[in-house]
């Protein structure tokens, strides 16, 4: 649930997390 807060933060470290967190999803 916490992938929205952070996809619609504008923080270069939450695009980062966004982006492993899709990797551990799939």
């Amino acid at each position: 649930m916490s992938g929205p807060r952070v996809r619609f933060a504008p923080s270069p470290t939450g695009y980062f997390h966004v982006g492993s967190a899709r990797s551990a999803l799939f």
